[in-house]
């Protein structure tokens, strides 16, 4: 029982840095962030029955998403449009079960998934909220 769970994954922020460990919520109530996720068409490379894109999008903890295949696991998010996403958020719960809990994550833009460029990898050091600053457009 576990796996990734995005919490307002994409969000623009203002100018300031997000400060490491920050609540998105909280960000999002006071104006710092602005989810965009909701503008983008999200698509998986696998999933199981009722562990997919609503279950990973929703605000609900309980549930997530969960693959059903061979590794990578893959995440795609297309956007109608070039958009600026400064900060990634995941919330991955380590102790629930850590045998579907990524220790890696890679994040890479384009224009279309033939030129995709990985733009900064990162090891996740999960305890539940993980933030990324990106400063990319894509």
């Amino acid at each position: 029982m576990g796996g990734v769970k995005e919490t307002n994954i994409l969000k623009m922020t203002t100018p300031n840095k997000t400060p490491p460990g920050a609540d998105p919520k909280q960000l999002e109530r006071t104006g710092t962030v602005r989810e965009i996720g909701s503008q983008a068409v999200w698509s998986l490379s696998s999933c199981k029955p009722g562990f997919g894109v609503d279950q990973l999008r929703d605000d609900n903890l309980e549930t997530y998403w969960q693959s059903d295949g061979s590794q990578p696991h893959l995440v795609n998010i297309q956007f109608r449009r070039k958009t600026t996403v400064k900060t990634l958020c995941i919330y991955a719960d380590y102790k629930s079960d850590e045998s579907y809990t990524p220790s890696k994550i890679s994040v890479r833009v384009g224009n279309n998934f033939h030129n995709l460029q990985e733009i900064r990898p990162h090891v996740l050091h999960v305890v539940n909220e993980e933030s990324m600053d990106l400063q990319v457009s894509g």
